[in-house]
């Protein structure tokens, strides 16, 4: 067992190799696990990936003697040397998160390794990994350590990671990662300081391939920073560090947006900026003058007075004082003095690496300012470059953020609230009804629905969302889709074809100060999805070609995230539409039980549960819940596998265990044939649950058994909510285990509910506070099925099911004592004629006189089989249901077999005989030996007309 204090590491029975477990089986692990790493596993599970199944893609498009390769080179020289002769593994990896050069501490490891721990060009996205540390530095954007079980993929279960990004100071974007890989008993918190100069010194150097002119003001700036007065508070840190304060990437566009005006107004400024929650972040801007007369602008925030104190950067110039500072290779300036600027006007995002918590002079702790540098650029040249820089990083952020999930209208969600504010201030998109429902279109032009409206007020009128919106030829939009490129009307006045289709709606609009449009095709694989509008109105300045550029480019992105999500839709309602073809649509008439069900699929895809009603001898119901673990299409075909079997099984009447155990033999045979054909589409059965009743209206009892499946809700007819302590028993697959039963007696009136752990488990919620739910929900005894499956739905289902959900209640009746009859048979050939005159008697007391005839001869076959071959006590029951029912037990296990006779044969026909007369018949076993039971219909004589008179002479004599 290891511990590592501080690092959120625990044993590995319990903390994030726990918490994993749970998460895969569908549990909630809220608060106990990183929201980082809960959040990556959330989406690696959205993506589709499973842990043995995250397959790195090998890139050979690698740039290998680029500017990050230069600028790394001599780090990594150090690190290795740093590392020599300790299992360190040191990678750098470009912005895909494809490795680039790999270090080893100890050379002999790389014989050691498996290629994608130890050869250049694998992909580490996390959208291919899973949680690894590439993967997650890249979507969260900051240094990240990955312990163990935190990883998604069951390979690096074992080790542990420190990964932070390398950025380009000047521009602000991610140019690479780098990561630290060890065995996770090598875990140490002072790697991560180690990790953070190395990045610094790679970005130091980065950004001395820059040009002289943006290095001289940055330079001029740090300058004009170490000569301010030591109660000058206005400029004390690094965005990087405001970020901590609560500034997310949302606030730090605002921020640069606005700085950005600030630059090219070229004046000394102190600017009030609001952000979203009722913040305020103030703006200075400061002129600066290098030492080679480059003149520019530094905009600084400043936030209110904190109690938490920011990092204050250290003195220029200060030596490398530990060894971690020693290994790194000089450069100048000191990295602590490095803030992440962009080129004309520069970006400052920066980490905070070897910075000090030291209150400024005169001011105490709790009343500093925190601060840091927003943007540094010169005004001219400022414009044309942030403009550029917006773009980009816009697009960049676009490749992120749109696409999370593999939902049609939350991704066309997502483009529009990447465009606004700043691209445009109003963002509308219409799809065609067939794209929401998964399919591709026939003519994008016809069937739009308005999908998504999006501004920066609510006030605008412009079509609702959720309605169909008809578009005449002559508008924007559709002449977009008939053209396939963009189509930019920069006056909405002038705009004939867009006033033309309602001229009332239109000026409205204009009303608003909605004065320019862009429409923008959404094309994929050369298919026009829908159409993104594009509209500004607080801006006065109208789109521009370059606006129409950057419009299409973010459309495109988008339209093929929308694509796959379409692909995904369909793929859906297809394994949903095998999953309902696979369950029971109704059930057969039977008056054990009143039943009503339920199923839903899972948010993220159809799954594997299933459900059953079986009617069987002797007026008894078995009753059946099962989950196959995993989704998609291979889950559905396996639950259809296993409903399949379980009816074959109870139909040859075995007890719940038994049923159980064949069920468990054939998962394993299932598991083991997919492992064997390497080459099947879906992967191997991992395991299924299963609860398996049988109730019994006659007695009131009911025999249940279950294999890792949740136990019943008996809700009795006093309103008391009982969960029975059922043994437990393994999972389907595992095999080896027995399965046990337990009998239970519900009095006419109970309702036995039967549900799938998806139900249950939600990570927002406890589960006993689920299971308090489910037994609020069902305490009314008084409900009929129907209503309690509606209760069951609005109160305790969770609103975003990870999982699919079966529901199965069931009402028990009995069977009256009246309708029953059971007579004790002396094994005596004799007595069999006074078994016929009670059994005469009772059918005529039942109004049954028609079946007499049949009945009699019925009893006299099986009775003189049981006194010939069976051993006593022999016993003979009718039930009146809605069939009539004869049975005839005794104590041996010896089960006749039907056979047809030849002319030449004396006997033999008995059985062949029971057939024709009856509409079903067959044997079940009991612990006490065996039942032979018969079933006649009560509308006709016998089951099969003319049949008696033919073989009536072949009844033996009584």
């Amino acid at each position: 067992m290891w511990e590592v204090i501080g690092m959120g590491l625990a044993g590995e029975d319990h903390g994030p190799a726990r918490a994993r477990e749970q998460f895969l089986r569908g549990g909630s692990v809220e608060g106990a696990v990183r929201s980082p790493i809960l959040d990556s596993w959330q989406r690696s599970r959205s993506l589709g990936l499973t842990p043995d199944g995250c397959e790195l893609p090998f890139s050979q498009d690698l740039d290998l003697d680029g500017r990050l390769i230069r600028a790394a080179v001599p780090v990594l020289d150090r690190l290795e040397n740093r590392f020599a002769g300790r299992n360190m593994n040191v990678s750098l990896a470009d912005g895909r998160g494809a490795v680039l050069q790999r270090r080893f501490g100890e050379p002999s490891l790389v014989r050691h390794l498996a290629a994608i721990q130890s050869v250049p060009g694998f992909v580490f996205a996390e959208r291919f990994g899973g949680t690894n540390g590439i993967g997650l530095a890249l979507a969260e954007r900051q240094l990240i350590n990955v312990y163990g079980a935190e990883h998604f993929a069951e390979r690096s279960q074992s080790n542990a990671c420190a990964a932070i990004p390398v950025r380009d100071l000047l521009s602000g974007r991610i140019e690479g990662v780098l990561c630290l890989g060890y065995p996770l008993t090598d875990a140490d918190a002072a790697l991560n300081a180690v990790i953070r100069k190395a990045a610094g010194a790679i970005e130091r150097r980065l950004l001395e391939q820059s040009s002289t002119r943006e290095r001289d003001l940055l330079e001029a700036y740090l300058e004009a920073r170490r000569r301010a007065p030591s109660g000058d508070t206005s400029g004390n840190g690094q965005l990087g560090e405001l970020a901590e304060s609560g500034l997310d990437w949302r606030d730090q566009m605002i921020l640069k947006e606005k700085a950005t005006e600030l630059i090219s107004s070229a004046q000394r400024a102190a600017v009030e900026v609001p952000l979203p929650g009722g913040r305020r972040v103030t703006l200075l801007s400061r002129p600066v003058t290098s030492a080679s007369g480059v003149e520019g602008i530094a905009i600084e925030a400043v936030l209110p007075s904190t109690h938490q104190r920011l990092a204050v950067p250290a003195g220029a110039g200060t030596p490398p004082t530990t060894p971690e500072e020693q290994i790194l290779p000089p450069a100048t300036p000191h990295p602590e003095q490095l803030p992440d600027v962009g080129s004309g006007p520069a970006v400052a995002t920066s980490r905070k690496p070897g910075t000090h918590h030291t209150p400024a002079a005169g001011h105490p702790a709790s009343d500093t300012a925190a601060s840091g540098l927003v943007l540094l650029g010169e005004p001219e040249v400022g414009k044309y470059a942030v403009a550029a820089r917006r773009r980009l990083e816009l697009l960049s952020e676009a490749s992120t953020r749109i696409g999370t999930t593999l939902d049609v209208s939350r991704t066309a969600q997502e483009l529009a609230e990447m465009a606004v504010p700043r691209l445009a201030d109003f963002v509308t998109i219409d799809l065609p009804e067939a794209v929401l429902r998964g399919e591709e279109p026939t003519d994008p032009r016809s069937g739009l629905h308005r999908t998504v409206v999006h501004g920066i007020r609510d006030d605008c009128p412009f079509y609702p969302a959720g309605e169909p919106v008809a578009l005449r030829p002559t508008t924007p939009q559709l002449r977009c889709l008939a053209a396939g490129e963009p189509v930019l009307e920069p006056d909405l006045r002038a705009a004939t074809g867009w006033i033309g289709q309602d001229p009332g709606h239109a000026q409205r609009l204009l009303d608003h100060h909605v004065h320019s449009l862009i429409a923008v095709p959404l094309l994929a694989r050369g298919i026009a999805l829908g159409v993104a509008s594009f509209y500004r109105s607080t801006d006065p300045a109208p789109f521009g070609d370059d606006d129409r550029s950057l419009a299409q480019e973010l459309a495109t992105r988008a339209a093929i995230c929308i694509d796959n999500a379409r692909r995904y839709t369909r793929e859906h309602a297809m394994v949903l539409a095998l999953q309902r073809s696979l369950l029971p649509h109704s059930f057969p008439e039977q008056s054990a039980v009143e039943v009503a069900h339920r199923y839903l699929p899972a948010a993220s895809g159809v799954g594997g549960d299933w459900f059953d009603v079986i009617p069987l001898s002797g007026t008894r119901i078995a009753l059946i819940v099962g989950d196959v673990v995993g989704h998609g299409m291979h889950a559905a075909a396996t639950m259809g596998r296993l409903r399949i079997a379980a009816r074959n099984f109870a139909e040859l009447d075995l007890s719940p265990d038994e049923v159980l155990t064949h069920l468990d033999n054939l998962v394993g045979r299932l598991d083991r044939d997919e492992d064997t054909a390497e080459a099947a589409a879906g992967p191997g059965i991992i395991g299924a649950t299963c609860l398996y009743a049988i109730y019994d209206p006659t007695s009131q009892q009911c025999v249940m058994a279950r294999s890792g499946h949740p136990p019943p809700a008996i809700v009795h007819p006093d309103g008391t909510v009982t969960f029975p302590d059922l043994p437990a028993g393994p999972p389907l697959g595992l095999g080896g285990l027995p399965f046990e039963t337990a009998t239970v007696h519900l009095p006419e009136g109970s309702q036995l509910v039967l549900y799938t752990d998806g139900l249950l488990q939600d990570r927002h919620r406890d589960f006993d506070a689920a299971l308090d739910r489910l037994r609020q929900a069902v305490a009314h005894p008084d409900r009929s099925p129907e209503d309690t499956c509606e209760a069951v739905l609005r109160t305790v289902v969770p609103p975003h099911p990870t999982d699919d959900i079966a529901l199965l209640v069931a009402r028990t009746h009995a069977l009256a004592p009246r309708r029953i009859a059971t007579w004790d048979v002396p094994a005596d050939p004799a007595r069999v004629s006074g078994i016929r005159t009670a059994v005469t008697s009772r059918l005529a007391e039942w109004g049954l006189d028609e079946v007499v005839f049949a009945t009699e001869l019925l009893l006299s076959e099986l009775v003189t089989n049981a006194i010939r071959y069976g051993t006593e006590p022999i016993q003979v029951r009718l039930i009146h249901d809605r069939t009539l029912i004869c049975e005839v037990s005794d104590a041996s296990s010896t089960a006749p077999h039907l056979r047809r006779a030849a002319t030449t044969d004396e006997g033999g026909r008995g059985l062949f005989l029971v057939a024709q007369l009856t509409q079903a018949w067959g044997t079940r076993y009991t612990a006490g030996g065996k039942v032979i039971w018969a079933e006649c219909a009560l509308e006709a004589p016998g089951g099969k007309p003319g049949t008696v008179e033919a073989y009536f002479d072949d009844i033996p004599a009584i």
